[in-house]
């Protein structure tokens, strides 16, 4: 008798020097290698996912705050999937177990639907590729309203990157964002944007490449320097010389930073292990936007309408 893993059904491409596990829960990069060499936190097949980790974020990344939201003269009221801070958090996707549409050596395609419900009461198919290249993975998401009724929605992955062997507070950010979200430090809540250099530039301006030492962020970030080909990313180096790039599409006008560091410090073993770096299509708690006196860009799916977005992790 044979039992589904505890992630889910998983699917293995490869190409060139990289190597990636995807889990069906939550479509969820499981492990990526480039060479033998981790360029994310793995876990394992037959463990249930530990929070986000690799996850699809959708038809929200991020926040929620308190679980409710109002649209249209509708209030609606989501489960609080992070009771610690009593928010709505990453979506509804991420333990959805998504079903193969097509698989090849280097690439596979999963899907799953979101169905309406008391809290979210839309139609949407989701679907996502996953393909490596001598580039690195690249994961597109495909989002269809198939209901109808216009659905409000955002979407993002939730990888941890490590750029080598050394602790994280050794690596080297480089982020080329110029604004920084405030948030509240028990609840995480959006207060107000604020320009990276006069907002404790120490903690928050990461433009030029520096060290990230004992630095704690979990914040979005958002007027991203693009370069002339759109691409905004974000690069991470080890000591040794070794690094890992997450780049991506203007889709994501956003991106969420978050050092990984966990109640209780460093007697948890992933304490640090990682940093979350998670574009987004919207900011966080895009669906409470007319709170907020900036463009928090939360899509609006008319029936049939598909919003895609990409980005992609290569080794350095």
């Amino acid at each position: 008798m044979t039992s589904t893993p505890r992630s889910g059904t998983s699917f293995e491409i490869r190409s060139g020097g990289y190597v990636a596990e995807i889990a069906s829960i939550g479509a969820s990069v499981r492990t990526l290698r480039h060479k033998g060499r981790d360029l994310i936190v793995p876990f394992d097949a037959d463990e249930v996912r530990p929070g986000f980790r690799g996850a699809l974020l959708a038809p929200w990344p991020n926040r929620v705050v308190d679980g409710r939201y109002a649209l249209e003269g509708r209030e609606f009221e989501l489960p609080l999937t992070e009771p610690r801070r009593g928010h709505a958090l990453h979506g509804l996707a991420a333990w959805l177990d998504f079903a193969p549409v097509e698989q090849s050596a280097d690439a596979v395609t999963l899907a799953a639907e979101i169905v309406p419900q008391t809290a979210y009461p839309w139609y949407l198919r989701i679907e996502t590729t996953f393909r490596l290249d001598a580039d690195g993975l690249t994961q597109t998401v495909r989002a269809e309203n198939v209901g109808t009724d216009a659905a409000p929605f955002g979407t993002g992955p939730h990888p941890y990157l490590v750029a080598g062997s050394a602790p994280l507070d050794d690596w080297t950010l480089e982020l080329p964002a110029a604004r920084v979200l405030e948030v509240t430090a028990d609840r995480l809540i959006p207060l107000a944007l604020h320009d990276v250099a006069a907002y404790d530039p120490a903690r928050f301006d990461w433009r030029a490449p520096r060290r990230l030492g004992a630095a704690e962020i979990d914040h979005a970030y958002t007027d991203l320097d693009r370069g002339a080909d759109g691409i905004a990313r974000v690069r991470l180096t080890d000591p040794s010389g070794t690094g890992v790039e997450l780049s991506w599409d203007a889709a994501c006008a956003w991106v969420q930073v978050h050092t990984a560091d966990l109640p209780g410090g460093a007697a948890q073993p992933f304490h640090r292990a990682g940093l979350a770096v998670e574009p987004m299509t919207c900011a966080p708690d895009a669906f409470n936007a007319g709170r907020y006196d900036f463009d928090a860009g939360l899509l609006s799916l008319a029936p049939g309408a598909m919003a895609e977005a990409s980005w992609r992790i290569a080794a350095l």
